[in-house]
Protein backbone atom coordinates (compact mmCIF):
# COMPACT_ATOMS: atom_id res chain seq x y z
CA UNK A 1 0.00 0.00 0.00
CA UNK A 2 1.40 3.38 -0.97
CA UNK A 3 1.67 6.27 1.50
CA UNK A 4 -1.08 8.02 -0.45
CA UNK A 5 -3.45 5.08 -0.04
CA UNK A 6 -2.53 4.59 3.61
CA UNK A 7 -3.08 8.26 4.48
CA UNK A 8 -6.36 8.43 2.53
CA UNK A 9 -7.59 5.27 4.27
CA UNK A 10 -6.64 6.52 7.73
CA UNK A 11 -8.25 9.91 7.11
CA UNK A 12 -11.42 8.26 5.85
CA UNK A 13 -11.55 5.95 8.89
CA UNK A 14 -11.10 8.88 11.27
CA UNK A 15 -13.65 10.98 9.40
CA UNK A 16 -16.24 8.20 9.58
CA UNK A 17 -15.71 7.91 13.35
CA UNK A 18 -16.22 11.65 13.82
CA UNK A 19 -19.23 11.69 11.49
CA UNK A 20 -20.80 8.83 13.45
CA UNK A 21 -20.12 10.54 16.78
CA UNK A 22 -21.29 14.02 15.77
CA UNK A 23 -23.93 13.34 13.13
CA UNK A 24 -22.19 15.72 10.72
CA UNK A 25 -22.89 13.75 7.56
CA UNK A 26 -21.11 16.22 5.25
CA UNK A 27 -17.91 16.56 7.30
CA UNK A 28 -16.03 14.56 4.69
CA UNK A 29 -16.64 17.34 2.16
CA UNK A 30 -15.01 19.86 4.49
CA UNK A 31 -12.01 17.57 4.95
CA UNK A 32 -11.81 17.12 1.17
CA UNK A 33 -11.75 20.90 0.71
CA UNK A 34 -8.85 21.18 3.15
CA UNK A 35 -6.99 18.43 1.32
CA UNK A 36 -7.76 19.88 -2.09
CA UNK A 37 -6.17 23.17 -1.15
CA UNK A 38 -2.80 21.47 -0.86
CA UNK A 39 -2.99 18.11 -2.63
CA UNK A 40 -5.55 17.30 -5.29
CA UNK A 41 -4.13 13.77 -5.53
CA UNK A 42 -4.70 13.10 -1.82
CA UNK A 43 -8.13 14.72 -2.05
CA UNK A 44 -9.16 12.32 -4.84
CA UNK A 45 -7.81 9.28 -2.99
CA UNK A 46 -9.59 10.38 0.21
CA UNK A 47 -12.89 10.96 -1.58
CA UNK A 48 -12.64 7.53 -3.19
CA UNK A 49 -12.14 5.97 0.25
CA UNK A 50 -15.08 7.95 1.65
CA UNK A 51 -17.36 6.97 -1.24
CA UNK A 52 -16.51 3.31 -0.70
CA UNK A 53 -17.50 3.55 2.96
CA UNK A 54 -20.63 5.61 2.37
CA UNK A 55 -21.85 3.37 -0.44
CA UNK A 56 -21.20 0.29 1.67
CA UNK A 57 -23.45 1.75 4.37
CA UNK A 58 -26.20 2.37 1.80
CA UNK A 59 -25.84 -1.11 0.32
CA UNK A 60 -25.97 -2.76 3.75
CA UNK A 61 -29.05 -0.74 4.70
CA UNK A 62 -30.69 -1.85 1.45
CA UNK A 63 -29.83 -5.50 2.12
CA UNK A 64 -31.02 -5.27 5.73
CA UNK A 65 -34.31 -3.86 4.45
CA UNK A 66 -34.64 -6.77 2.04
CA UNK A 67 -33.98 -9.24 4.86
CA UNK A 68 -36.65 -7.57 7.02
CA UNK A 69 -39.15 -7.73 4.14
CA UNK A 70 -38.38 -11.41 3.60
CA UNK A 71 -38.69 -12.19 7.32
CA UNK A 72 -42.00 -10.33 7.51
CA UNK A 73 -43.27 -12.26 4.52
CA UNK A 74 -42.16 -15.53 6.13
CA UNK A 75 -43.89 -14.66 9.42
CA UNK A 76 -47.07 -13.75 7.56
CA UNK A 77 -47.08 -17.05 5.66
CA UNK A 78 -46.38 -18.98 8.88
CA UNK A 79 -49.25 -17.17 10.59
CA UNK A 80 -51.56 -17.95 7.68
CA UNK A 81 -50.49 -21.61 7.71
CA UNK A 82 -50.59 -21.84 11.52
CA UNK A 83 -54.32 -22.59 11.63
CA UNK A 84 -53.87 -25.53 9.23
CA UNK A 85 -51.14 -27.29 11.24
CA UNK A 86 -52.19 -29.91 13.70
Amino acid sequence: MSSLDRIATELADDTMKIMDATGEDRLYMEVAAVLGASSQTLEEAYLTEMRIRLYEIKARAFLNGKIKQYEAKLRASETDAGGDAG
